[in-house]
């Protein structure tokens, strides 16, 4: 009998632990570990034990009291499930778990004494705020990591690349050639940004008591505050953050950052990943066409799919909603808030987790990406010329005048499309360029910069400057070679590989 013919009484019967069957892009990460509900509880009870260890030296509770309630933090000792179950009598966690904690404490070598002083002038609040920011900073630590293996495999790309051609593409269309180095360049520049967003980003302690007062803590209060933050080893806030959220949107918002530049990476890695562009392959074995590396398919044997860049591009969708959320959460009434801080703390957690798995994907992708240069010139050939028009109207400027040129080049690209025939067919076809192409004698080609902003300084640094007499077919030819109109593509790859991570304190 199939499972499905002998269900389960009730749903209570099935397991509840959610094992990451529909997370793939975090699921076995080193994120999903750090944040996961063990590692959650471990950071809310260093948090409590930061807390009475931080009043203990300032003589505030017993130092027996700080020894015995350290020694009761331990994950392993509670029930994690138990803890979520209760939680929704006080709508949060902290309230069951100082029960538990106390009863811990009472029952190993502090005695009634050591159990008083468990949570002693906290709200609920410090202990979730101060947890989930030791959670992002453990998580940040790892998600950086990766980032700068990204960034470093991108640099490799882009070095060895600088020279390489391939078409740039804006609207989806061919527009003037580029190089695979430049385009790496760029995505490590995206990467290199988000890494020192979210590297920067202050994770404060949380300590204000009931109302952010600190009243409980009588005199001893501020110097409390700065010795908790110490304990935990998070930076003290000048004032309790209760519903002032800086820190939660900020590193929220720095998490989408880092996902929106991963998942350009993807973009333009599935764009160049089809079989019919096939520039760009993930790393592994091949496909029927061309498409390289990947993930197979269920149904077809002959596929390959890009799946650490399909990944990727699902959680880049993902965190600007989440951040969103965490955003609207700085709305947040009186001196604490019903509900804006409660529907913080799961999108929080998962856009530490997607960020984090898209770390991972992207240094892996980027590691193993297969470019194929090959394919990228066949592709810049595809045109026939019409890719570098832009180049022709500058080199035609001084034979024709500007507006001229762009209207003879503007038909003869419209005729080599309509025909399907290169450009070079179409321009010696053309009535007004007649008595300016193929004349050899009165052609000129000078080696030097072009005429005109980025008019020919390409690959072998040859520009032109066409004398009244005309160009030469072999000139012709020249100008209409995609490899030798790439700008300063070079150049900027150079530039942009100077740029180092910067290192925040």
């Amino acid at each position: 009998m199939s499972s499905d013919e002998n269900p389960p009484e009730s749903l209570s019967e099935l397991p509840s632990e959610d094992l990451g069957l529909l997370t793939p892009g975090w699921a076995g990460s080193a994120v999903e570990a750090a944040t996961g509900d063990r590692a959650l509880l471990q950071v809310l009870l260093d948090a409590e034990a930061a807390l009475t260890r931080a009043q203990a030296g300032l003589g505030l509770v017993p130092a027996e009291a700080a020894v015995a309630v350290t020694a009761a933090a331990r994950a392993e000792r509670y029930d994690v499930r138990s803890l979520a179950l209760r939680a929704w009598e006080g709508g949060n966690p902290v309230i069951p778990l100082v029960a538990d904690l106390t009863a811990q404490v009472r029952r190993g070598s502090g005695g009634d004494a050591a159990a008083d002083q468990v949570h002693r002038g906290a709200t609920s609040q410090d202990i979730l705020d101060t947890a989930l920011m030791l959670l992002a900073g453990r998580a940040r630590v790892l998600i950086l990591a990766d980032l700068d293996r990204t960034a470093a495999a991108l640099a490799r790309l882009a070095a060895e690349h600088r020279d390489t051609p391939m078409p740039g593409r804006t609207l989806t269309q061919h527009a003037v050639p580029t190089t695979f180095g430049l385009k790496a360049a760029g995505w490590r520049q995206l990467v290199l940004d988000a890494r020192d967003r979210l590297a920067r980003v202050v994770l404060p302690a949380q300590l204000g008591g009931a109302a952010g007062t600190l009243a409980a803590f009588g005199e001893e209060a501020l110097p409390l505050s700065a010795r908790f933050a110490a304990e935990v080893g998070l930076s003290e806030a000048l004032l309790p953050w209760h519903v002032l959220r800086t820190p939660v949107a900020d590193l929220g918002a720095a998490l989408a950052l880092a996902g929106g530049a991963l998942g350009k990476i993807a973009a333009d890695v599935l764009l160049l990943a089809r079989t019919e562009i096939a520039e760009l392959a993930e790393g592994g074995g091949g496909g029927v066409g061309g498409s390289g590396g990947g993930g197979g398919s269920s149904a077809m044997p002959h596929k390959a799919n890009p799946v650490l860049a399909t990944l990727i591009a699902a959680a880049a969708r993902q965190l600007p909603q989440l951040a969103a959320v965490l955003l609207a959460s700085m709305v947040a009434e009186d001196e604490r808030p019903a509900g804006a801080w409660h529907a913080e703390w799961q999108p929080l957690r998962q856009a530490l987790r997607l960020t984090g798995g898209a770390a991972r994907d992207a240094a892996e992708l980027v590691a193993g990406l297969r470019v194929r240069d090959r394919r990228m010139r066949a592709n810049l050939d595809l045109t026939e010329g019409l890719v570098v028009s832009e180049r022709l109207v500058t080199a035609l400027e001084p034979l024709l005048g500007r507006q001229e040129a762009r209207r003879v080049l503007t038909r003869a690209a419209g005729a080599a499309a309509a025909a399907s025939v290169p450009l070079e067919q179409a321009l010696t076809a053309e009535p007004a360029l007649a008595d300016l192409l193929g004349g050899g004698a009165g052609a000129g080609a000078e080696a030097g910069a072009g005429a005109g902003a980025g008019a020919g300084a390409g690959a072998g640094g040859r520009g032109f400057r066409p004398c009244a007499g005309g160009l030469a077919v072999g000139e012709l030819r020249e100008l209409l070679d995609p490899g030798r109109y790439l700008g300063a593509a070079a150049a900027l790859t150079d530039r942009a590989l100077t740029r180092r991570a910067k290192e925040w304190t």
